[in-house]
């Protein structure tokens, strides 16, 4: 039986692999062991991130209303409260854009909760 060399195989695997990693520094572009290890670090990071930037945002987008129903006189947490009572179904993110560019109608749902 014939020997089959796979040096093509490899160097495609190492090349696309090397691909990614440009715009690391030093060895880490160039030297396939060592921006494997860096790629690697790299995307589990990245999945990290990805998880983590759900989180921070929920985080701005509640302080960002907060601030918004203390213009109003509320706290958050009654404001969220009355939102349950009154079967208001909106999301965080939603409401943090009304406070932002609608504050007239921010005002409105505040002063709705505030009534009952």
């Amino acid at each position: 039986m014939s020997r089959i060399k796979r040096g093509t195989i490899t160097k495609r695997r190492h090349k696309r692999l090397l691909k990614q990693t440009k715009g690391f520094w030093g060895q880490r572009k160039n030297v396939f062991k060592r921006a494997k290890e860096t790629l690697m670090r790299a995307l589990r990071f990245a999945y990290i991130g990805r998880r983590l930037k759900k989180r921070d945002f929920r985080g701005l987008f509640i302080a960002r209303i907060s601030a918004a129903c203390k213009q109003d006189g509320i706290s958050y947490s009654k404001f969220i409260y009355g939102l349950k009572q009154n079967s208001i179904v909106i999301n965080r993110k939603m409401l943090s854009q009304l406070a932002i560019f609608e504050p007239q109608a921010f005002s409105e749902l505040t002063q709705l909760i505030a009534k009952k």
